[in-house]
């Protein structure tokens, strides 16, 4: 069992927020394959504190989407605190702080993994953000800066002295990216000199791989990103390889496209058939990656308007 603050987990593997893609569709269509704690979309405390309508969308939620996390991206107190005070009128179990992100447009900012940089001042925010939280707080960071700034044991040290229930680590530098490989020593750097759970991140997309971070780093859970595009089974394949090392079979392409068409009937339930397709687009190509001779198809799918269109595009797979 896993224990932040006051949350009670029963599975060591979490749905980690992606910007455009953890919407109450995907999360409800992960939980649905074995998914447990879930996280919105990254949430701008900027954004939030100015009551945008698109960010209140992206907080929409129903009775089944628990337990749930909320991840806030800031670097201004003024900001936090009203992002936060907005926040309080929402249900939700877990308030995660980004300083993660290395998207260009944060860093810019100042937010996100630019906070790496100046580990004190971090703190600083986070003691603001646990003092004024009325739920348990996590903070998501990436293994540093660059090799040439803080050492990963400073950064994990001054997040837990001020007072957050778990850390979620990307074992990447900042100035990595996506690319390269997650650096496993470094994630084991961090889980030695932490006394509260920490929860790994990078390059989650099998079971094996889950179970590698696990054996090599001593995590407490792992937080799958990437590794579900177009892939919610891969929670059911984490949880059969962690208990027996088995891998369950791969769903055949008739499955996948009947998973893929549940989807997309969801992201039209939730965003009307317009939107819903627009959204759903960017998840045709995770869905049917692999699929043979597929890219006239995708390319058909940039613009198809109609859900019979896409179900067009779909009986077009299954007969091949």
């Amino acid at each position: 069992m896993l224990k932040i603050g006051k949350l009670k987990l029963t599975k060591p593997y979490i749905l980690a927020p992606m910007a455009g893609i953890t919407d109450l569709p995907f999360r409800m269509l992960n939980r649905s394959f074995g998914c447990e704690l879930a996280f919105v979309e990254m949430l701008n405390a900027r954004s939030l504190s100015h009551n945008s309508r698109k960010t209140k969308h992206m907080l929409s939620t129903c009775p089944g989407d628990r337990p749930l996390g909320v991840q806030l991206l800031g670097c201004e107190p003024d900001f936090i605190l009203k992002g936060m005070d907005v926040l309080s009128k929402y249900k939700y179990d877990i308030l995660d702080f980004n300083a993660a992100c290395p998207a260009k447009k944060v860093i810019r900012r100042g937010e996100g993994a630019s906070l790496l940089k100046d580990p004190g001042k971090l703190s600083k925010i986070l003691k603001l953000v646990v003092k004024n939280a009325k739920t348990s707080v996590t903070v998501k960071v990436r293994a540093g800066w660059d090799k040439d700034s803080a050492p990963v044991k400073d950064i994990v040290l001054a997040v837990q002295d001020a007072g957050v229930d778990a850390l979620f680590i990307h074992g990447r530098y900042k100035a990595q990216e996506y690319s390269g490989q997650p650096d496993y020593k470094l994630i084991a750097q961090a889980k030695k000199v932490l006394n509260i759970p920490l929860i790994a991140s990078g390059d989650i997309f099998s079971g094996p791989l889950a179970k590698k971070m696990f054996d090599e780093t001593g995590c407490d859970a792992v937080a799958v990103a990437r590794g579900s595009l177009g892939n919610p089974w891969i929670f059911k394949e984490i949880d059969s390889y962690l208990k027996n090392g088995k891998l369950p079979v791969r769903p055949n392409p008739a499955k996948v496209l009947l998973t893929a068409t549940k989807h997309l009937d969801m992201c039209i339930d939730f965003y009307g058939e317009q939107v819903g397709i627009v959204i759903f687009r960017k998840f045709f190509a995770w869905y049917t990656k692999g699929f043979r001779n597929i890219r006239p198809l995708r390319e058909a799918c940039s613009r198809i308007k109609t859900r019979q269109e896409v179900v067009s595009l779909f009986e077009q797979l299954k007969k091949r």
